[in-house]
């Protein structure tokens, strides 16, 4: 088969989120999801995306064959793909879809947890925010955080953003705990927004069902 530059950018896309669903990938690159499962089916076939089940109930995910990431320079360890993090990764993807959309801005100008790591070294573990964009020369952090830190870790990371982005901008889950120590912070950290996943969730299904 013929590899088309939108078979790059797809296999960088999927390197840089770790996955993406078959959703994210229509929204990112396809006019319409029937052509997207069409061209992921051949380049399944071809041994350039794997396609996996995780968990039941939750769709399929993408990630890239050994074969892909040598074809776009990527590192060739396979990236592991946690269970108790998926959820929340998906939703990460979904706000970021959000963002592009509704900010005005690119793919081009969100740059991700995994390759703020890559930068610094992947041994230094620092915590990252999920991703962060740069608009009109200011950089804003984005944080989905859809359960409970504890309150030592929650704070230390909304320090470390208010230090190091003009905004931070918390997309919560469910639980009000969260939503409400967020509020409690804005009195010392001022560069606080909190918004709330089923905004996302809500906008993100429309989308789709539009396709």
């Amino acid at each position: 088969m013929r590899l088309v530059e939108r078979d790059y950018e797809m296999f960088r896309e999927i390197e840089r989120w770790r996955f993406c669903l078959g959703r994210h990938l229509s929204e990112f690159l396809f006019s319409c999801n029937r052509t997207c499962d069409r061209r992921t089916k051949t380049l399944i076939n071809a041994n350039y995306l794997e396609r996996r089940k995780i968990i039941y109930g939750v769709a399929s995910i993408y990630s890239l064959t050994y074969k892909a990431k040598m074809l776009i320079g990527a590192n060739k360890r396979q990236d592991k793909v946690r269970v108790d993090r998926i959820i929340h990764d998906i939703a990460v993807i979904d706000t970021a879809i959000y963002f592009v959309r509704n900010f005005e801005i690119s793919l081009k100008d969100i740059t991700t947890e995994k390759e703020l790591h890559s930068r610094n070294g992947f041994s230094v573990r620092n915590h990252y925010p999920d991703f962060i964009f740069t608009k009109d020369n200011k950089t804003t952090c984005v944080e989905v955080e859809l359960t409970l830190k504890a309150k030592d870790k929650f704070e230390k990371n909304i320090r470390n953003n208010f230090l190091n982005y003009d905004a931070q901008i918390w997309v919560c889950g469910t639980d009000p705990r969260i939503s409400g120590f967020l509020e409690d912070s804005k009195m010392e950290f001022s560069n606080i927004e909190i918004m709330k996943i089923e905004e996302v969730k809500k906008y993100v299904s429309e989308l789709n069902s539009a396709r």
